[in-house]
């Protein structure tokens, strides 16, 4: 019975750890900050003309688009955001 309890005081003790980690805040450098939209940007148009060489349809050319469209996505989404922020008065 005793080590029942401990398990599930542990098991307890990890979740709560778990739940901790996942709503910390992320604090990124200024200069990875800034550059986060055009990095996804970027990403997206790089996966979206790597379909354009892929010469046969291959299993792969829906995650590149799949990719490519979450990118951009994305990106243009943080970036509107963040130009909202700095245009409010």
């Amino acid at each position: 019975m005793g080590s029942r309890e401990a398990r599930a005081t542990d098991a307890s003790a990890l979740r709560a750890r778990g739940r901790s980690l996942a709503n910390r805040r992320v604090w990124l450098p200024t200069l990875l900050y800034e550059a986060l939209p055009y990095f996804y940007i970027t990403a997206g148009f790089l996966a979206l003309f790597a379909t354009l060489y892929v010469s046969a349809w291959y299993w792969v050319v829906p995650y590149y688009l799949l990719f490519s469209g979450c990118c951009l996505h994305l990106g243009a989404r943080i970036w509107r955001r963040r130009r909202r922020e700095r245009l409010r008065p």
